[in-house]
């Protein structure tokens, strides 16, 4: 009988360890902040993490969604409400709600980077102490988690909510606010895989402001400087102040408009930071210009191109800062074409400045929404010629 007892007991605290160790390993703690598989070195330095990076793409129009009609007015005072729950504004702007085997999907294309942009004001309530609402906090968890399970690298930014912030509040009142915000974020996902990276902002430092009569004013240049360069350094303190392993968490600052002329010039200054070469530089479209002014494709379209990326090599990779191109044209329509383009394809252009960005070692990171480029209801790009594309600049990149 006491043999029996003891065969029981002995069953059971095996059975109970078992389910204990099933429970962690399924969890969505698990997947972010346990799991080996996701472990990137500490040690790494920037340029390694960003050949590492691979290629990359935005979940774009997703969380970072919010109701935007009248935003650029005065008048818009706080966020309007599109729902009662995070998945509301997650699809608000005509995306599905993301799921792992949407991450899945990406990874399988040959995406090592998934850029998570996040409006972080969505469900706060407005009484000053700008706390992010828990529940979308979680939301944004849930997402990143299934990047770690993926085992694809997280990028978690303040997506159009600095916009907001910027537009109605002085630079020490952005400092303190934007402080706030990353303390909270940072604190949260603090012990998260070296996966995980923070970027700080999107595309609005140095942005205009509200004057004393409602009218957005441009702010000088020298006081757009400024702004840009106090607060990307209130978010490299914010985030290193938590610990954990945010102490040397990659972490990716933004440029002036993330424009390249603009973020190249002597006066953006890279902030001081307590980890060493853990920081990169954010920018957008290197190809911006020739595509707004319809010259995609030609001659002028590869010199210009070709000349953004040499002003980002001289400002950044020369210095050893890695150039991370947090969005990139994912379609190129005809209509953008220029005259002398020869024809060539969306997927041509998008393998020309694929392989340009690779090339000079930057971090291509493709701005995607919903059932565009990928399809987040089929799991896979749409297009096999620009899939082809993805292939080619993922294994150009890895073997660079």
């Amino acid at each position: 009988m006491r043999s029996l007892k003891n065969f029981l007991k002995r069953t059971l605290a095996l059975t109970a360890a078992a389910v204990c160790l099933c429970s962690t390993a399924c969890s969505g703690k698990e997947n972010g902040k346990d799991a080996k598989v996701n472990d990137v070195k500490k040690d790494m330095t920037a340029a390694e993490y960003a050949k590492d990076m691979g290629i990359g793409i935005n979940l774009g129009n997703t969380m970072e969604a919010y109701k935007a009609d009248g935003c650029e007015q005065i008048t818009y005072e706080w966020i309007p409400k599109a729902g009662t729950s995070p998945t509301d504004y997650e699809k608000c702007w005509g995306a599905v709600e993301t799921t792992q085997e949407v991450i899945d999907g990406m990874k399988a294309a040959g995406f090592n980077t998934v850029r998570i942009p996040v409006f972080w004001g969505n469900m706060m309530e407005n009484d000053g102490s700008w706390t992010i609402n828990k529940d979308y906090m979680k939301r944004v968890q849930e997402i990143v988690d299934y990047c770690m399970k993926a085992d694809v690298y997280a990028v978690v930014n303040i997506h159009h909510f600095d916009e907001f912030i910027i537009r109605r509040h002085t630079t020490k009142e952005c400092e303190e606010i934007f402080s706030n915000l990353w303390t909270q974020i940072a604190e949260n996902f603090k012990d998260y895989s070296y996966k995980l990276v923070f970027e700080g902002y999107n595309e609005y430092l140095g942005g205009s402001r509200f004057d004393e009569n409602g009218e957005l004013k441009d702010l000088p240049e020298s006081e757009g400087f400024d702004l840009t360069n106090r607060l990307n350094q209130t978010f490299v303190d914010a985030v290193r102040k938590t610990g954990g392993n945010n102490a040397q968490r990659l972490l990716i600052v933004s440029g002036y408009n993330t424009n390249i002329d603009r973020t190249t010039k002597p006066d953006f200054k890279m902030p001081s930071d307590s980890a060493e070469d853990k920081l990169m530089v954010s920018v957008h479209y290197i190809d911006n210009m020739c595509y707004w002014t319809n010259n995609i494709g030609g001659q002028d379209w590869l010199d210009y191109s070709k000349d953004q990326c040499e002003l980002l090599k001289a400002a950044f990779t020369d210095k050893g800062i890695p150039v991370f191109v947090g969005e990139c044209s994912a379609k190129y329509e005809s209509e953008r074409m220029a005259s002398d383009a020869g024809g060539k394809t969306s997927a041509e252009c998008l393998s020309t400045i694929m392989t340009m960005c690779a090339d000079y070692g930057f971090v291509p990171v493709i701005w995607d929404t919903n059932d565009n480029m990928y399809s987040r209801t089929e799991m896979k790009i749409k297009d096999d010629s620009e899939q082809q594309v993805v292939t080619e600049t993922a294994k150009k990149i890895k073997n660079k």
